[in-house]
């Protein structure tokens, strides 16, 4: 079993904001790979499914992004899983705008959900790193970052969410390259 957990902030006012564009990674996944119903769990919002032959849990933590880790970390903990069987979605400042990297460990950048995480767990998981851009100054990090996506990004957010639920198959199977080379192609096409 692997869980693929999406960092974000609960409640309608930060839907579409770009720190929650790990949260519209899994809500895409699910529904390209007809998962369950959500359920309340963990701390968080819950759906099992299967990509391939691949059981996985998607999990959205409800703690807020600062305490992401209490959530992870409890449901890792539940299914006795070893930091190998994670994979985090979350929106990275240091990527051009709907550019997707897979990570393996690392720090964490000054992302709080990355920071719980790795406070809760360690930091030797997968990291499926979605790029936001940067605002171009520290300043303005803040309101970038928890600003919505413009109705300018609109079509290139809902491709690139489309590429990665599409693509969705080669990270359960664990071929990162194949994935991110993937998801490249379609955003060429």
């Amino acid at each position: 079993m692997q869980i693929w957990t999406g960092l974000g902030n609960p409640g309608p006012k930060y839907a579409l904001h770009r720190h929650n564009v790990g949260f519209m990674a899994l809500d895409v996944i699910a529904e390209m790979h007809d998962f369950g119903p959500e359920q309340k769990k963990f701390q968080g919002w819950v759906k099992e499914g299967r990509i391939g032959r691949e059981k996985i849990l998607l999990l959205k933590p409800a703690t807020f992004m600062n305490e992401s880790g209490r959530s992870v970390g409890e449901a890792m903990r539940f299914y006795k899983l070893e930091l190998d069987a994670l994979t985090v979605f979350h929106d990275e400042l240091d990527l051009a705008p709907f550019r997707v990297k897979v990570k393996q460990g690392g720090g964490h950048a000054g992302h709080n959900g990355l920071r719980s995480i790795d406070k809760h767990l360690g930091a030797d998981f997968r990291r499926i790193r979605i790029g936001i851009g940067h605002p171009g100054h520290k300043d303005r990090v803040n309101s970038h970052v928890l600003g919505n996506f413009a109705k300018a990004e609109q079509d290139d957010l809902v491709e690139m969410l489309g590429a990665i639920g599409a693509e969705a198959q080669w990270l359960a199977e664990g071929n990162d390259p194949r994935f991110m080379s993937d998801i490249a192609l379609r955003q060429q096409g």
